[in-house]
């Protein structure tokens, strides 16, 4: 087994870390770091909802995703200048808002729509799955500013979310890619897990090779342990119990 670009072994994360309450006029934000990438997620509460929840009494979370223009190493021009989100921010933008609406009670939040915000200011591989475990800090942070306290389980949540990518690079299974070693993936999985093991989103790419259910089995296996992690760290970061 031999160490991988930054040193870890194949089952072992980046550095994670969270800096919560990280923008002062949010009602909740956080710096999220995997490794050298890095991103701002804030969450704002907002009165009403679409058109098509209005009179229901339920509440609605939604995402939007973006980079700075300079969180590569080539500089990307702003979404504003080309008239239009591109495809990729949009699509992420939707996994974000799927993923946090899958344990949020929504009809304990009125008619409100909280909106989360995830702009990455460095990228090296993993922002969607940063902005995911990041985004779920800062909308607890949301509810508890609506006067939920911060106790976890009195707010309208059901469980934890966080998401993480696997993947099988030069023959190996590998944890939490970075850039490097997701440009090179032969096979690419984005896994958006509850805390209960209850998987909301898997996303399996054959990129240079073809996998069998037995991979995506080991995918699932090694997906499920860094989530399991991940969790571990936001409920520390929220001075939870394990």
């Amino acid at each position: 087994m031999s160490l991988r670009y930054d040193n870890r072994k194949p089952e072992d994360l980046r550095e994670v870390k969270f800096t919560r309450e990280y923008i002062e006029h949010a009602e909740g934000s956080v710096l999220v770091e995997f490794g050298k990438t890095r991103l701002i997620c804030t969450a704002t509460v907002g009165e009403g909802v679409p058109s098509w929840l209005k009179g229901s009494g339920r509440g609605w979370v939604t995402a939007e995703y973006d980079m700075l223009p300079r969180a590569t190493s080539r500089r990307n021009t702003r979404d504003v200048f080309k008239g239009q989100m591109s495809g990729r921010s949009m699509e992420i933008g939707r996994l974000i808002g799927r993923s946090l609406r899958a344990v949020t009670k929504l009809d304990k939040l009125g008619e409100r729509t909280i909106t989360v915000d995830c702009d990455v200011i460095s990228a090296d591989g993993g922002t969607r799955t940063a902005a995911i475990t990041g985004g779920f800090l800062a909308l607890h942070d949301a509810l508890a500013w609506l006067g939920g306290g911060k106790d976890t389980g009195a707010l309208p949540l059901d469980d934890h979310v966080a998401a993480v990518s696997v993947g099988y690079v030069h023959g190996e299974l590998l944890l939490d890619l970075c850039y490097r070693e997701d440009v090179s993936a032969d096979v690419d999985c984005t896994i958006v897990m509850t805390g209960k093991d209850k998987l909301i989103e898997v996303q399996a790419t054959a990129e240079g090779r073809l996998y069998d259910r037995a991979m995506l089995e080991e995918i699932l296996d090694l997906g499920s342990r860094g989530i399991d992690e991940l969790i571990a760290l936001q409920k520390a970061s929220l001075d939870e119990a394990e």
